[in-house]
């Protein structure tokens, strides 16, 4: 399919006055509007924008038994001249369909993908708040809806992008429990794929760690858990002896576009960028002897989140005290300021509606 131009069916009735902007809680608040667009016969049928609403699925919907879902995380945030920007979006896109391929599910036509995604947020551009840290959160997502039982690739499928206002995903600092025990994803697994099933197996080892004081995990390898992999919502990064260190890309990490982003940033500001393999002790090493200068998580959601303390085997190990820190604020406020379009963007990340 190529054809960009797809139906639209508006709302009646605008939803966002019943919205408080100021005081925004992430992933509750729905726009007014969602696009929506079938597989079947073997291709992509038109797809159409229509008002938010619920979905119907059949008992029988091959996604509810054998989990063929995949989806996206991506933003897009108000410029200080009032226009709308998106950060990266073809990164997304391209994330969206390497998940769609480990998950035999079909890809969707980049140029389609685009201006859906374009059209929808400019018609639902009064949901973009302006307040500081917030923005407007987009969820791509693709699942199997063919009405069957039997183990095998759906024929059918929903592609659906929908979009919610948003402040920030975790309110502040976060400690954090290094996983032994439970794994995450395994080499030759689909731990580099955006599939729901991902995080599902995490929740109850997540739920562990939470019962015991830390806000999320450090995953390891699964194979001697001796290295660290990423965080349950966020790649993670550390400041080692003034250098910037993120654990090397593999198919058991999933390949962050805010990653990528912080990194490059700090490569440009001329900031030594290492990605390579971090062993469990060694972190504890430098956490102890105050090598280990910040830690923190990032991702789209969680955009850059401050690790204030890591668990190693029921010990914890505080970090110094985040107002002392340098290097995650200086990234933070770039990474922010092009979102936001306060500055120059030399990389053309911006792509402005």
């Amino acid at each position: 399919m190529t054809t960009t131009l797809f139906d639209i069916e508006r709302a009646e009735v605008s939803r966002i006055g019943d919205v408080d902007v100021n005081n925004l809680p992430f992933g509750s608040v729905f726009s007014d509007h969602q696009f929506i667009m079938d597989f079947l016969d073997g291709g992509w049928q038109s797809g159409q924008i229509q008002p938010y609403q619920d979905m119907t699925l059949s008992p029988a919907a091959m996604v509810l038994h054998y989990g063929q879902a995949i989806f996206e995380g991506m933003k897009a945030f108000r410029q200080p001249n009032g226009d709308i920007a998106l950060f990266r979006p073809m990164e997304n896109i391209r994330r969206f369909n390497v998940s769609g391929e480990r998950m035999c599910m079909p890809a969707v036509d980049e140029a389609v993908f685009m201006n859906a995604l374009s059209e929808l947020v400019k018609m639902d551009s009064a949901w973009v708040p302006d307040a500081e840290g917030a923005s407007l959160y987009i969820r791509p997502f693709m699942f199997a809806n063919e009405v069957h039982v039997g183990v095998r690739p759906s024929a059918k499928y929903r592609f659906n992008i929908f979009t919610c206002p948003v402040g920030p995903y975790y309110k502040g600092n976060v400690r954090v429990k290094v996983e032994t025990e439970y794994t995450r994803a395994a080499p030759g697994g689909s731990g580099y794929a955006k599939a729901a099933g991902n995080y599902a197996a995490a929740l109850k080892p997540t739920e562990l760690a939470k019962e015991k004081g830390y806000h999320q995990i450090l995953w390891t390898d699964a194979v001697e858990h001796r290295y660290i992999e990423e965080s349950g919502t966020m790649n993670a990064v550390f400041v080692l002896d003034g250098k910037l260190v993120s654990p090397a890309l593999g198919d058991t990490i999933l390949n962050g576009v805010t990653r990528n982003s912080i990194l490059t940033l700090a490569r440009h500001y001329g900031i030594e960028v290492e990605e390579r393999r971090i062993a469990v002790s060694e972190l504890k090493a430098a956490a102890e002897s105050g090598a280990l200068q910040e830690a923190f998580g990032v991702g789209t959601a969680a955009t850059m989140t401050p690790i204030e303390a890591i668990g190693f085997s029921g010990e914890d190990v505080e970090l110094p005290d985040v107002g002392t820190w340098r290097m995650m604020p200086k990234l933070a406020k770039g990474l922010d300021d092009i979102r936001r379009g306060r500055s120059e963007d030399p990389f053309g990340w911006r792509v402005v509606l």
